[in-house]
């Protein structure tokens, strides 16, 4: 946090409840992750420590391509851990820089991201 803020990056995979064991056996196939209540009636395999991204999902998932729209926001999660494991995100710089790659994910808008990133001088 030499930066002043931490970078936690996060592999989750959202299910319905009738579909939670599928979460279950991906936790058993990965040997990692926790399986917790998303929202309502949705549950969700998280994934969080930097090593196990490193070495269990960003090789299994540069391996087995995704075919769906979530293929590029994996290729951008990715230049994520990488710069994460070159130490980038303990810096102003690195932070700013994982800020206009995480911006660039998912859906919506990210008002967090977007105040750090005024205060980081971005």
């Amino acid at each position: 946090m030499t930066a002043g803020y931490q970078v936690l990056p996060e592999f989750r995979i959202v299910q319905h409840k009738r579909d939670i064991q599928l979460l279950h056996a991906l936790k058993k196939f990965f040997g990692c992750g926790v399986v917790r209540q998303n929202h309502d009636d949705r549950y969700e395999l998280r994934i969080r420590k930097l090593d196990t991204l490193t070495k269990i999902i960003v090789p299994f998932f540069k391996k087995y391509d995704l075919h769906t729209k979530k293929r590029l926001d994996f290729i951008k999660f990715s230049k994520i851990i990488r710069l994460m494991n070159e130490g980038k995100h303990l810096n102003k710089e690195g932070v700013k820089a994982i800020i206009q790659i995480a911006k660039q994910m998912n859906t919506g808008k990210k008002p967090k991201a977007e105040k750090i990133e005024q205060e980081l001088g971005g």
